[in-house]
């Protein structure tokens, strides 16, 4: 976890710097991953500048298949872990696909706010609730530990890929770092040793460590797709837990449903002549790609397995190989020599998630195959 997390933030950091770079020799004042992606070749080698424009779309649909998958997951999250609560007390309930059609009902109703500004005070109330969460789970978990002998230190070497798909999943959000970046009052902050991107990034993989290490400490082979849902159920303090998350997430479905919407409407937009289309279309289009993410869920109910899949069939390219390659196509546009450490650097991680996304993807796949 840890070199996952090292890896990927130092991608972060890559992305920012060629960002910089590129703003520079094409006098932008900002660029966002996709623009990252088209300037480096379009400045880059010659031979490679034709590609530019599918490179881009090319990081679009990683982008929109990334974030339409963490609302999948999202959908799971919120019936799997609202199921137990309301099956505490009725026993004879629905079926988890029932939960995710009821969530998704309300879902449609929420992505009609579009505004941003207008989501921000939600995502500070979700951001309480997660605080308050993980305060409650982690007092917890620590609470009667085994020895660390009893539990193995390490499974097999065939669980690792499903676990490289999760890690990334969990840690990747450099579609983000570049919005974040660009929105700040003094950007020169995001940078830098205790700049803003190394902080939340170290407090992250510390809370993922925490969760991680203790949670399987404590519940061993029983543990589940989510550590909510291993809390008792004969407890209202833990069985409120699971609703706050449930909310916490079900507030974050919108901003991850912001990213594919602003990628994809206003390309549909601009195919519609009809007045009335162009400003009212969007509402269907949004109902349209929540019943997709729905489908998806309904699909593949298994919490920790659609994780892993994601996280291995697109985190892997957006954190890792994309910006190795950025990198080195950003540096040969200057005209000079490349140093043979940023080749043997760069290639080392590219060849890192191209293993984990292969290895991640196969091994997700088979394991949702043996569940069919």
């Amino acid at each position: 976890m840890l070199l996952i997390g090292f890896i990927s933030v130092h991608c972060m950091h890559v992305l920012v710097k060629c960002s910089h770079l590129l703003c520079r020799r094409t006098s932008s004042m900002a660029l966002d991953y996709a623009d990252v992606m088209e300037v480096c070749l379009k400045t880059g080698p010659p031979r490679l500048r034709r590609l530019s424009r599918f490179a881009r779309n090319f990081v679009n649909g990683l982008l929109i298949f990334t974030q339409l998958g963490f609302c999948c997951v999202y959908i799971v999250f919120i019936a799997t872990n609202v199921s137990q609560v309301i099956e505490h007390f009725h026993p004879s309930g629905l079926s988890l696909r029932m939960y995710e059609a009821i969530v998704t009902g309300f879902l449609i109703v929420y992505v009609f706010v579009r505004n941003l500004q207008h989501l921000s005070p939600f995502s500070t109330f979700a951001n309480v609730l997660t605080l308050t969460g993980l305060v409650i789970i982690i007092q917890y978990i620590v609470q009667g530990l085994p020895d660390v002998s009893a539990r193995p230190a390490f499974s097999s070497f065939a669980d690792l890929p499903l676990f490289f798909g999760t890690a990334i999943f969990s840690i990747e959000g450099i579609s983000l770092v570049l919005p974040l970046e660009n929105n700040m009052r003094k950007p020169e902050d995001f940078t830098g040793w205790f700049g803003v991107l190394n902080l939340g990034m170290v407090t992250t993989v510390c809370m993922y460590l925490a969760v991680g290490f203790y949670g399987y400490l404590q519940f061993g082979n029983t543990v589940l797709g989510s550590v909510t849902l291993n809390l008792p159920d004969n407890n209202w303090l833990y069985l409120s837990v699971k609703l706050m998350f449930a909310l916490a997430i079900f507030i974050s479905y919108n901003l991850q449903f912001y990213v594919p919407v602003n990628i994809m409407w206003p390309v549909l937009k601009q195919r519609f002549r009809n007045r009335w289309i162009r400003k009212y279309g969007e509402f269907p289009f949004r109902i349209f790609l929540v019943i997709i993410t729905f489908g998806f869920a309904a699909v593949i109910p298994h919490l920790d397995l659609l994780i892993s899949l994601i996280g291995a069939f697109a985190s892997t390219s957006l954190a890792l190989i994309l910006p190795a390659t950025i990198e080195i196509l950003t540096q040969l546009g200057e005209g000079e020599r490349l140093p043979f450490y940023l080749w043997l650097k760069n290639g080392l991680i590219f060849l890192f998630g191209i293993i984990g996304f292969f290895t991640g993807t196969y091994s997700a796949l088979q394991e949702i195959i043996k569940k069919f």
